[in-house]
């Protein structure tokens, strides 16, 4: 999954970046909406991280965190 695809799925990724990064809150993940330069953003504001190192926690993150989210395509057939 690439970051353009998150922005769609974000509904469904918002709780997993939650449970991974707990110092987010949920205003936070709203106006982040699936946007990478924003997460990352925040990361090092809230835990003092650096740009790379924001960048990266959220690269390994997407990866795995899209593995579990439902497929886009078949919620918006429902």
């Amino acid at each position: 999954m690439n970051w353009d695809q998150a922005e769609g799925r974000w509904k469904y990724l918002k709780g997993s970046a939650k449970e991974k990064w707990g110092k987010l809150t949920d205003d936070d993940l709203t106006v982040i909406a699936g946007k990478k330069d924003m997460l990352v953003g925040k990361l090092q504001e809230r835990y003092g991280l650096a740009k790379d190192a924001a960048e990266r926690q959220c690269d390994e993150w997407i990866a795995i965190a899209a593995a579990s989210a439902p497929d886009a395509r078949r919620q918006s057939a429902r």
